[in-house]
């Protein structure tokens, strides 16, 4: 099993020394779009010292790092932007998830259950992800928590590149967690939507975390260098990620949120507040921040953009919810732990006595070495053949199961299908006999609907995934929990 990687980022130095200072460039990457602004603190209040908005030639996670560093370097020179330390807002789309409620442990042990739920959560190795956790709670005791990784790869790509420039990134985290920060109190119940360049970003905020955090793939296209809102498709991808919310945190979400240019934000609000008008959600769109956000004064001008609110929270030490950055120890450090107070002595006591051990002792391990050797060679050829029954064994032992439990979930799955071909299975996927997945075309929706209707007679919590596509073949997927006697473990 991977090891979930946790860094305590408020614990290096390095952070410390920097986080708070006098002067940083805040940037967000979206797609090819890179967005930037000086900001300096100044006798409590920030002000703006440049800005800049260009469109990247080199993708940063295909073309070689250096080049990329050479282009933001043009870019940073031509804007006169000087200061060096970074912060940076990288792309939702980068980012996956995974949600899992916590249940009532020693604190000291919740680290281990989540690291456990990262490795049957995520769908890739998670050690191949740097992850964050933010963790909410919806009273009644009831604490989830949501895991948010993003590739290693990409990380090193951008950070890279950013290197290349002469630049020092000091926090890599995402733009839209900036702008609605999950651990003040006025983000309890908010559900905020952020229009990119290239796509819509969605967040919830309750219980003092992030209880959602996706793309809205689809709600935003591009057509002759216009940016079109899809509200049908966005309204419609709300209302799924609310129905897989909790019920206490479904229940808390009053506002909804919008971040983005003004005219597309006001055509979203006037769009999606008749589509989810039953929710009795509130629309706010926001053009200003509010008084006391950052505890400083803001200069009139200030646009609520991400690379802002990324530069003003650390400016003033808001610590960010999800970070990213890659823990570096220089070389400096790393002798000075290791020879710092008396630790030079003791080891050089240590060593001397080592050297006068080491040479009575290597002939006896070599011959120890020669003797197992020779013991193996022996015995190698029956290991083998015991190593190939073991694994023969591991691979036909649940044909032999005599409950025969995978053939009962495929007889039940199979009964709720109508016989007249409305519904029709594509793939079938059962994961240690318990966990089902099923993809598969519906003629339309009401068939749709009374098979899922049917399957949850045997089995009360099925979970209906996103559907695509229209009438007469409507793609979908669902899933659930095998347990004995068919219920849901869900």
């Amino acid at each position: 099993m991977s090891n979930l990687i946790k860094v305590d980022f408020a614990n290096l130095s390095f952070l410390k020394s920097r986080r708070g200072g006098s002067a940083v460039l805040g940037l967000t990457l979206d797609g090819s779009r890179l967005d930037g602004i000086v900001l300096r603190r100044t006798n409590g209040s920030v002000q703006i010292q440049q800005t800049f908005s260009v469109t990247l030639s080199l993708d940063p996670l295909t073309n070689d790092p250096e080049l990329v560093g050479r282009e933001i370097r043009n870019h940073l020179a031509a804007a006169g932007v000087r200061e060096r330390h970074c912060v940076v807002g990288l792309p939702l789309k980068w980012a996956l998830t995974a949600h899992t409620k916590v249940p009532e442990l020693p604190e000291a042990d919740v680290a281990s259950f989540l690291q456990i739920e990262a490795e049957r959560g995520f769908p890739c190795d998670v050690s191949t992800l740097w992850v964050s956790t933010s963790r909410c709670e919806l009273g009644a005791g009831a604490h989830y928590a949501t895991l948010v990784g993003v590739p290693r790869n990409h990380v090193a790509s951008i950070d890279g590149a950013l290197r290349a420039a002469q630049l020092k990134p000091a926090s890599f985290s995402l733009g839209l967690c900036a702008l609605q920060p999950p651990q003040l109190p006025a983000s309890n119940g908010i559900l905020a939507l952020l229009i990119g360049d290239s796509c819509v970003g969605l967040q919830v905020t309750c219980g003092g975390g992030i209880a959602a955090l996706r793309t809205l793939e689809g709600a935003l296209e591009t057509e002759s260098g216009q940016r079109r809102l899809h509200a049908d498709v966005l309204a419609r991808e709300v209302r799924i990620t609310l129905a897989q919310l909790p019920a206490e945190a479904r229940e808390a979400i009053r506002r909804v949120r919008i971040f983005g240019p003004r005219d597309l934000a006001q055509q979203l609000a006037d769009e999606i507040e008749l589509r989810l008008e039953s929710m009795e959600l509130q629309m706010e769109l926001v053009a200003n921040y509010p008084a006391g956000e950052f505890e400083v004064q803001l200069p009139a001008n200030a646009p609520v953009a991400a690379n802002f609110s990324l530069a003003a929270g650390y400016l003033t030490g808001r610590p960010n919810t999800l970070e990213f950055l890659p823990p570096r120890v220089t070389a400096w450090q790393q002798f000075a732990a290791r020879y710092s107070s008396g630790k030079f002595q003791q080891a050089g006591i240590a060593a001397a006595a080592l050297f006068i051990l080491v040479g009575g002792s290597f002939l006896f391990h070599q011959w120890q070495y020669w003797r197992l050797q020779s013991q193996w060679s022996g015995m190698q050829k029956r290991v083998q053949v015991l190593k190939d029954m073991n694994g023969k064994i591991r691979q036909f032992h649940p044909w032999f199961d005599d409950s025969i439990r995978g053939m009962v979930i495929l007889r039940r799955l199979t009964e709720a299908f109508p016989e007249d071909g409305s519904v029709t299975a594509k793939s079938v996927e059962i994961r240690d006999l318990s966990t089902v997945n099923c993809t598969g075309v519906a003629r339309d929706y009401e068939s749709l609907l009374k098979t899922v209707a049917q399957l949850r007679r045997q089995i009360p919590e099925v979970n209906l995934g996103q559907t695509r596509g229209q009438p007469p073949s409507i793609q979908f997927s669902f899933s659930f929990v095998w347990n004995e006697g068919g219920n849901n473990g869900n």
